[in-house]
């Protein structure tokens, strides 16, 4: 299924949620802004811990855009409504996975949004803006991370973040995803499963029929 196009976002959306991930100019880091964005440094559960959260709120933010768009063209299309709406649920339970450091969440998340991204470029050349090649970048260093993180030794309990529950923030980053995802993981596996194959079905080449048209 083709995603909502994040080229269409609103910039002012966009610098909101850099400031929210930690990449605008106003937030310090102790290593470049580039490399931070395309190839973190994740040597221990904070970074880690940072990564995923990215990951969460990129999964999230292509999930509710979708959603919203979903909405909007249910009202002319029941298939597009039911269709977006499908691939919501699929981005929100990724982001809810990859909280949850989920190596199947992560790549399921990078390989849809990538391959979105090549099926809008076949059919509206339209498929990689500059908000798309972030995402993915972000949702790569997920993958990475989480892979990385399947070779470490448990943690001490003194040595992993302290999952907060005090804001709304708190509540939904740190406290749904340890909720949720042991209850829907089998259901993002399935949701996931579909993803991919529409999308690869969708980048098949068309085969021309008995009479000389494309089926």
């Amino acid at each position: 299924m083709q995603t909502a196009e994040p080229n269409r976002v609103p910039w002012f959306q966009v610098s909101a949620l850099m400031q929210t991930l930690g990449l605008s100019d106003s937030t310090p880091r102790s290593e470049s802004r580039l490399k931070s964005l395309f190839w973190p440094t994740i040597r221990n559960e904070v970074d880690l811990d940072t990564v995923t959260t990215q990951g969460f709120w990129i999964c999230w933010l292509v999930g509710l855009i979708g959603l919203a768009m979903s909405i909007v063209g249910g009202f002319s299309s029941l298939f597009f409504g039911l269709a977006g709406a499908f691939e919501s649920v699929f981005y929100l339970l990724a982001g809810i996975g990859v909280r949850m450091r989920s190596r199947v969440a992560a790549v399921s998340a990078f390989a849809a949004y990538l391959l979105s991204g090549i099926v809008l470029q076949k059919y509206t050349h339209n498929g990689f803006g500059l908000p798309r090649i972030l995402f993915l970048a972000l949702l790569l260093a997920n993958v990475r991370g989480i892979q990385q993180s399947a070779s470490w030794p448990k943690p001490e309990p003194g040595d992993a973040p302290v999952r907060l529950d005090e804001t709304l923030r708190d509540k939904l980053v740190d406290q749904l995803p340890a909720f949720l995802w042991p209850k829907a993981r089998i259901l993002f596996y399935v949701l996931a499963t579909v993803e991919l194959l529409l999308l690869l079905l969708q980048l098949l080449p068309l085969r021309p029929s008995a009479g000389g048209a494309l089926s």
